[in-house]
């Protein structure tokens, strides 16, 4: 199948990829040198009218679907990665969560400032000790009379340093396992909260990445998510259109790291000559096209399928959602990594230097790998769905 994006798609990804170069191409290499975030970034996004893609109308959004929310975050991150990741943790791991996920009166409380840019969004799963294996959390979320007792600790969690409200997962019945996992929305001003620790990492330098910790928190009660001890399907559900969008981040990524490296070839001399008139690096260029085109039909597949009437019931185990989504993500992370890499090797020694975007984007293309899930546990959602009766 073509992919062809149509009129109101097209609009989009102009749209978007104007506002980065205008926006955020002057300040990128501040973002990325200090390990900055613009304070400002979310309430821009507000007012361009990106942060509500696929929420409902009746709670400010515009209900386009995950298709449009992956074209928008495939621009941003051509211009800097790390503010695309921060987009889509705020727009989608949290706030698309709490539009599928919560009732009325939390819809009507949390998403109306999530879509303004007027507070940020975080989701937050991962643990010290559950990494891969988010059923072993360790977070517990006691019930006493209308409220419940949150504590533990959650690590490597985007936005958090700065975001206002949490969805977060957290054991109820810690003797149940993955029966026992409730899901919760959590306010940052909430005592007991705090940021614990900021990563300091190679890539996706000004997305703020912390530890967070949870010391006796006190839950409203109205505050759970969906029902007690059945937030695996919230979770699971989740991760799929979570791999979907972050592939479309990969696209970002790759497609700039393409067009830096055809511009530096056709410019860069060598022997008298420019290199783009050498076979190697013409062969460099071909593969690095044909990566990234499979990668682009991989993802737009997958989400277009998410936005059909069987997928917008969600992935999880079982579902053909979940096989395309990690399989999506699986081959566009590689492909990305392998696109940098190559685009590196073009620039040569130039590659190598903080002057030149093209490292930048081949550090930021990592995290692809390993986050929502690694490669390796990608792979074994793949066979799990391929060897099942």
């Amino acid at each position: 199948m073509l992919f062809d994006f149509t009129e109101e798609q097209e609009m989009m990804e102009e749209l978007v990829w104007k506002w980065s170069v205008e926006q955020i191409g002057p300040i990128q290499e501040k973002i990325d040198e200090e390990d900055w975030f613009p304070p400002n970034f979310f309430k821009q996004l507000g007012e361009l009218g990106i942060l509500g893609i696929t929420i409902d109308e009746k709670y400010g959004g515009v209900n386009q679907g995950i298709v449009m929310q992956c074209i928008a975050l495939q621009q941003l991150s051509r211009i800097c990665p790390a503010l695309g990741l921060s987009y889509g943790t705020h727009s989608n791991l949290c706030a698309h969560n709490i539009n599928r996920n919560a009732n009325e009166k939390q819809k009507m409380k949390y998403l109306p400032p999530l879509i303004k840019g007027e507070k940020i969004g975080a989701m937050a799963i991962t643990e010290p000790g559950a990494g891969s294996d988010a059923m072993g959390i360790k977070t517990t979320a006691k019930k006493e009379k209308d409220v419940y007792i949150l504590n533990g600790t959650k690590t490597f969690i985007t936005n958090a340093s700065y975001a206002d409200t949490f969805l977060i997962y957290a054991k109820t019945q810690p003797d149940r396992g993955a029966r026992g996992i409730s899901a919760f929305i959590v306010e940052s001003t909430y005592p007991g909260f705090s940021v614990s620790k900021k990563f300091r990492k190679a890539g996706m330098r000004g997305s703020p990445t912390a530890e967070i910790t949870f010391q006796d928190v006190e839950i409203p009660e109205e505050n759970l998510v969906y029902k007690e001890n059945m937030a695996v399907q919230i979770m699971t559900s989740g991760l799929a259109y979570e791999r979907i969008i972050l592939g479309a981040a990969c696209l970002g990524i790759a497609q700039q790291a393409l067009e830096y490296s055809i511009e530096y070839a056709k410019e860069r001399v060598q022997f008298g000559k420019s290199i783009s008139s050498f076979q190697m690096i013409q062969k460099k260029l071909a593969d690095m096209y044909c990566w990234y085109e499979t990668s682009r039909l991989l993802i737009y597949q997958a989400a277009n399928y998410a936005d059909t009437p069987e997928g917008s019931k969600g992935g999880g185990k079982g579902t053909k959602l979940d096989k395309l989504a990690a399989s999506a993500i699986l081959y566009t992370s590689e492909a990305t990594n392998r696109i940098t890499y190559e685009g590196v090797q073009i620039f040569g020694g130039n590659g190598y230097c903080l002057d030149y975007p093209i490292q930048k984007l081949w550090r930021d293309a990592k995290l692809y790998d390993i986050g929502a899930g690694t490669n390796e546990i990608r792979r074994i959602i793949i066979a799990r769905e391929l060897l099942k009766d």
